[in-house]
């Protein structure tokens, strides 16, 4: 695939997307435009992540018609290889992204349950587990984090997130960092829950992230409301 417009296309035109092409974002100009920015960035020599094939993977994977759980964080690993399309996922060989490490303790000291050996996230993306960042594209490179975050990628995300607040019954919002819990005021709180904290990176994990139990917060309120847990 020769780009993110072409990329776009292809989504759009796939089954994946059916749930999603509704809504106005992916109508009126507004995906295309961040698509065209993201483009003329590799076209003036940077190197963006995710490829462009994935960076609709968390949509692909998550049809809005099944979201029951939204983890929404700032944008992908900048880490060259490390971003795939889904917010904190990563597929490759050790180490682990630092954060999906830290999130990884968070869920050991949650549910008392044993880390994965490998970061694929794309199981709790087809259980409806909707992995979405801010901003869903980022230059690759140690200092670029949040590179992207001006390209237009706002009013993408802010109409998935509103969609999903405005179309499903019962939805937790596991917000983490200022950024993801910026876009709080999108969320109908009388029926959903938030779930907000730190960002699991290691420059802020242990100022709120840590001890959150944003695992077990979840299933538990999603039992209530007659839901099929996660398998976290």
């Amino acid at each position: 695939m020769s780009g993110f417009h072409a990329a776009r296309g292809a989504f759009l035109a796939s089954p994946a997307s059916a749930s999603w092409r509704d809504l106005a974002v992916f109508r009126d100009g507004t995906l295309a435009r961040a698509c065209t920015a993201v483009d003329a960035e590799r076209a003036a020599g940077h190197v963006v992540a995710p490829a462009p094939e994935r960076f609709l993977a968390a949509l692909a994977l998550t049809p809005l018609d099944r979201v029951r759980v939204v983890i929404l964080g700032q944008d992908p690993y900048p880490t060259p290889g490390h971003a795939n399309g889904l917010a904190f996922s990563y597929v490759g060989p050790p180490p682990l992204p630092r954060s999906l490490v830290n999130i990884y303790k968070e869920r050991a000291e949650d549910l008392r349950l044993v880390a994965p050996a490998g970061g694929d996230l794309s199981d709790w993306a087809k259980q409806g587990v909707l992995l979405l960042n801010t901003a869903l594209t980022v230059r690759e490179g140690a200092t670029q984090a949040g590179s992207h975050l001006k390209l237009g990628w706002r009013a993408v995300t802010d109409e998935i997130l509103a969609a999903v607040s405005q179309r499903r019954p019962h939805v937790v919002f596991i917000l983490w960092g200022g950024p993801a819990q910026a876009k709080r005021t999108l969320i109908d709180e009388t029926k959903h829950l938030v779930i907000a904290s730190a960002h699991p990176s290691p420059l802020s994990a242990r100022r709120g992230f840590f001890g959150s139990k944003p695992f077990s917060q979840a299933n538990d309120w999603l039992k209530a409301k007659g839901e099929e847990p996660v398998a976290w």
